[in-house]
């Protein structure tokens, strides 16, 4: 497929805002393959979770990609890998009871939808397990790729090089996105914490439920993308509602 000049040398929509972020990947050169797929696209950033080096597998498959190896950032934790997003993409190849999956065309536009300044993370899990369930609760927006054929999913690279390419196809038409800016992820996950913690004090989740309830709550909050507005607001209502104790909103300030 032929693209516009523009769109292969501008950067169209904003692709330095992106993060990829590998979750526990195993092979090594399925990691050097991605880093290829992100020079071939334009993106840049490379985050690893589960490992902290690569070997020369990767080295040998990132052809003409080495510096975004060199550059490749390595965290102990989703938690740690996501720190810095506004937002995050996920991919899954399974149907999935408590997340919302959405279209692939459909998830791409919503991330478009906010402005250009949003830090995006875009996760992809290991390659035989895919992003476990408490995985997915660090997402903001899950998505699965379509597929002619029944296929458990796509290889790692492919996932990732065809996410990609869906983003850098966008041309110079593209306009920034015109939603508020979403509060930080940690700022994002405290909230849904204080909400699930006044929850269970009012006996709503239980030994029972703690698991669906949990993920549902988790999946709802993160496709709000909450701002620091919605933070203080979904507090306050709660605080009203629930009266068992009081407990502080956290704040960004308190970051």
């Amino acid at each position: 497929m032929e693209l516009p000049h523009g769109a292969r040398t501008a950067d169209t929509v904003g692709r330095k805002r992106f993060s990829v972020i590998l979750s526990n990947p195993e092979n090594h050169e399925n990691v050097g393959l991605v880093a290829r797929s992100m020079r071939n696209t334009g993106f840049e950033d490379l985050r690893i979770v589960g490992l902290e080096a690569l070997d020369e597998d990767a080295r040998r498959t990132a052809v003409h990609s080495g510096t975004i190896l060199k550059k490749a950032r390595f965290y102990p934790d989703l938690a740690a890998a996501t720190g810095s997003c506004h937002l995050v993409l996920a991919s899954t190849a399974r149907a999935r009871n408590t997340f919302t999956v959405l279209p692939f065309a459909e998830a791409i536009a919503a991330v478009l939808s906010f402005p250009r300044r949003t830090r995006i993370g875009l996760l992809f899990g290991n390659e035989r397990t895919g992003l476990t369930s408490e995985e997915l609760c660090s997402a903001n927006f899950v998505f699965t790729l379509p597929q002619a054929a029944r296929q458990p999913s796509y290889n790692l690279a492919s996932a990732v090089l065809l996410t990609l390419f869906a983003l850098f196809s966008h041309g110079p038409e593209a306009a920034p996105g015109n939603l508020p800016l979403p509060a930080t992820r940690p700022a994002q996950d405290d909230s849904t914490r204080v909400v699930l913690m006044k929850l269970e004090r009012a006996g709503f989740i239980h030994g029972g439920n703690r698991a669906h309830v949990t993920e549902m709550v988790q999946g709802l909050f993160g496709r709000l993308a909450l701002t620091e507005k919605d933070r203080r607001f979904l507090m306050a209502v709660f605080n009203q509602a629930i009266k068992k104790e009081e407990i502080p909103w956290p704040t960004e300030k308190s970051k």
